[in-house]
């Protein structure tokens, strides 16, 4: 509904479609002062949605040219920017730091040759360039009388044409924005496919920083799983495929001007066989044993960093990171291809236990231990199962004494009993032993103090490790719900802990339709309520 506010703002703006955009778009950001500033690359996605490309024209491609044909061709937005200066308006009409628009190339012939011009506005709407094929050149006597009339405008309205070769010597960069990024592979008009994530930096959780900081956290970071795969429409499968990844931070305030951009960029791996069928996070041992495909990895203060790979199909990860560990942010990672597959990594928890685990709880103990009191119970309850767990001699457990309370095990019970009869079957037990071998071998991984606790800290490393994603706010509440006064978590409360996690995780994904919400009869509703 729009407020009274917003319909005179309408009324004012004399419903002119561009006076509405800005409208709406000053509301975006928070005020008309905040649209003052920002990077062209910027505006241009905001306004399209789309990706763009970056090019520095003091390094340009020898086909420039023909990639500013196929982007005016495609109705692609493009901008670019002049060098920095302590003059504001230069000798040659031009101002320094600025930003222009690029609205159209032309190929003209001279009496010397032909001649590559590119036409540029000046946002100002005033103060044009001064040097050849400006408003006032000479250089225009040079061109048919028809081509002349044509092109020349002798007004002050801040548009004007120049040569490639000024263009490529007082601009620094070329910035192009398209729905589909084919500019520089030449697969103009063919099908290209578009994946968004969002993601977030959590500190202490999820913002692992840059491998150059050498803290052991970066992987940490949130992880994607990405498959690129070959195009169907190839004639014959291409050694490479072109990928364009891009990695954009979000800002908790609408303010721009008062937001200064992190440095972020990202790393892409190539992973073996054995990680291409696992939905786990990559363990922090991959990252010190493999190079990444892109090993000159840049980190920029801008909102957007995007690059371009000729990628083999195959099976890929992403980690995206700020460059300072700890630093907190919501971001969007979005990826371009002919055809991939992409998707976060550590959504569902896979079990991998150390040989050590195994040997030491599952082979004998199972055995003599388990079987033969399944043999005699073939259901237990909540006293039978605090009994059983009690009196496991946990050997690893040294030096403080175990003790899971009758609460804890009915709250266990009550999340593993799917048939609601109160009880748990051997297979309903083997998965839960399967979970608490799992947990301990991660609970003593994180229990660095050896003090039989985890403080706020670890158990977020701890929760990253089991390769579930939980947000801090999340996290820090269910500390509350588990933990002492002091927030620590023992071993006991970090088995609830996690198996709240999962299993609230689960039955949310078999009740959701779409991946963003469920609805609830008042029975489903109930019992949820029940869970929690």
């Amino acid at each position: 509904m729009f407020s009274l506010a917003s319909c005179s703002q309408l009324v004012i703006c004399d419903y002119n479609p561009k006076n509405i955009l800005m409208s709406f778009f000053a509301r975006l950001y928070g005020s008309y002062e905040d649209l003052q500033i920002g990077q062209v690359s910027e505006a241009l996605v905001d306004f399209t949605g789309g990706v763009n490309t970056r090019i520095k024209l003091a390094e340009a491609p020898p086909d420039l040219w023909d990639i500013l044909t196929r982007a005016t061709y495609s109705r692609s937005l493009m901008g670019c920017q002049t060098h920095l200066g302590t003059t504001k308006v230069l000798k040659n009409g031009l101002v320094a730091g600025h930003a222009y628009t690029v609205t159209g190339i032309r190929k003209v012939t001279c009496q010397y040759g032909p001649e590559n011009l590119v036409r540029l506005r000046n946002p100002w709407g005033k103060i044009e360039w001064k040097g050849d094929w400006s408003d006032s050149s000479y250089k225009w006597e040079l061109l048919s009388p028809k081509e002349k009339i044509l092109l020349r405008k002798k007004k002050e309205d801040g548009e004007f044409w120049m040569s490639l070769r000024d263009f490529k010597i007082h601009f620094v960069d070329l910035v192009i924005c398209k729905l589909t990024p084919d500019l520089m592979s030449q697969e103009d008009g063919k099908k290209w496919m578009y994946s968004l994530k969002s993601g977030r930096w959590v500190k202490g959780s999820t913002a692992g920083g840059s491998l150059g900081f050498c803290n052991g956290n970066f992987w940490m970071n949130p992880q994607y799983w990405l498959n690129v795969l070959p195009a169907e429409d190839s004639k014959k499968s291409p050694s490479t495929c072109n990928v364009v990844i891009s990695l954009m931070q979000k800002h908790s305030t609408k303010h721009r001007n008062r937001a200064p951009h992190l440095f972020i960029g990202f790393l892409l791996y190539k992973v073996g066989l054995q990680y291409q069928e696992s939905n786990r996070k990559l363990p922090p041992g991959f990252f010190t044993r493999h190079q990444p495909v892109n090993k000159h990895q840049v980190f920029l203060d801008e909102r957007e960093v995007t690059h371009d790979f000729h990628l083999e199909p195959c099976v890929y990860v992403i980690v995206p990171s700020t460059l300072e560990p700890q630093q907190e942010s919501e971001f969007i990672l979005r990826v371009f291809s002919r055809k991939h597959v992409l998707r976060e990594m550590g959504g569902n928890t896979s079990f991998t236990l150390s040989k050590e685990i195994v040997d030491r709880y599952e082979g004998k103990i199972w055995e003599d231990f388990f079987t033969k009191h399944f043999e005699q119970n073939p259901e237990i309850n909540a006293v039978q199962l605090q009994r059983i767990l009690n009196n496991i001699s946990w050997r690893n457990f040294q030096s403080f004494h175990l003790n899971f309370s009758l609460d804890s095990c009915q709250g266990i019970l009550a999340l593993l009993d799917l048939n609601a009869t109160g009880t748990l079957s051997i297979q309903e037990f083997r998965v839960l032993w399967k979970r608490l071998l799992f947990y301990l071998e991660v609970f003593q991984k994180r229990d660095t103090k050896r003090s039989g606790k985890l403080d706020l800290v670890e158990l977020h490393t701890a929760v990253q490790e089991t390769g579930i994603s939980l947000s801090n706010e999340v996290c820090n509440l269910m500390a509350i719900r588990y933990g002492d006064p002091d927030l620590q978590i023992s071993f006991e409360s970090f088995v609830c802990f996690m198996l709240r996690v999962e299993i609230m995780g689960e039955a949310f994904r078999n009740l959701t339709q779409d991946g963003k919400g469920i609805y609830l009869r008042e029975s489903e509703w109930m019992m949820m309520t029940l869970y929690s």
